[in-house]
């Protein structure tokens, strides 16, 4: 069947092969495991599912997001184990969420563009809460288990959402720049904690510069440490080929290796989009 017309009609398998695992005579290991020990693997699978977009990686795409369905499929079994809820609830509330969030697709709602997507989205969850007596602030809902930089970057939009933000990119880079001076002024005056503070503004800052030029810091970055990588093996590799030892070259020796491992593993301009 053509990948746009499957239904998930072979999501009850994968429910049931879990329920045969846990069951009395299942598997021992399965068995054994709790969340909080499945918390490792959920994060694990996770990263492995982005590994492979960068790779774009079609087959192991798949594989890994199967890895990461079958988590989700484990935690909802030992939640229904205990009586909380199952996979269906799990899928009636997802279903639910995103029928209320999206007016504009599922009811008579006119939009302009994406921002005011993001704008409804929040207003319905700030409503959803309300009815629910929860007092929801600005920045609630945003793990504080996620990456640092991806952190910053959604605390900034919910900031922005309310209307907490520059007004144009512009603002954002003379903030950068800004902050650049402070960062100097405490290196000059050899102030650590003032050198770490100006940082992590700078770092900040720069993820909201990031995002609001259609960027995602975490994607660039991780992108940036791959291309590192990449031309810092070439380096080596030459460097060994040439029967020679990095530890006793000079910097300026090494840069030489640096500016040709760039140029061949630099990709063309075509290449560069989309890709590291």
């Amino acid at each position: 069947m053509h990948p746009e017309n499957q239904t998930g009609a072979r999501f009850p398998e994968l429910v049931e092969i879990m329920r045969r695992l846990l069951a009395p005579d299942g598997c021992p290991w399965d068995r054994e495991q709790t969340l909080s020990s499945l918390r490792s693997y959920l994060l694990e699978e996770a990263h492995e599912v982005l590994e492979a977009i960068d790779r774009d990686d079609i087959a192991g795409h798949r594989d890994e997001l199967g890895d990461l369905l079958f988590q989700i499929v484990f935690q909802a079994a030992l939640r229904a184990r205990q009586g909380c809820f199952g996979i269906d609830d799990v899928c009636a509330s997802i279903a639910d969420k995103m029928r209320r969030r999206h007016p504009h697709v599922f009811g008579d709602l006119r939009v302009r563009d994406s921002a005011e997507v993001l704008q409804n989205w929040e207003r319905l969850k700030a409503q959803e809460h309300a009815r629910a007596g929860q007092v929801r602030r600005t920045l609630d809902g945003v793990p504080v288990g996620l990456p640092a930089l991806l952190r910053a970057q959604r605390l900034g939009e919910k900031a922005a959402a309310v209307g907490f933000d520059w007004p144009d990119i512009q603002g954002i880079r003379d903030k950068v720049d800004e902050e650049l001076r402070e960062l100097d002024q405490a290196i000059a005056a050899q102030d650590p904690t003032a050198i770490e503070h100006e940082i992590g503004d700078l770092l900040f800052t720069l993820t909201r510069l990031s995002a609001r030029l259609g960027v995602a810091p975490e994607d660039a970055l991780r992108a940036a440490n791959a291309r590192f990588e990449r031309r810092f093996r070439a380096l080596e590799d030459q460097v060994l080929s040439d029967g020679k030892d990095l530890r006793t070259m000079t910097l300026q020796e090494m840069d030489v290796y640096w500016q040709q491992a760039k140029a061949r593993t630099c990709p063309s301009p075509a290449q560069k989009i989309g890709a590291p």
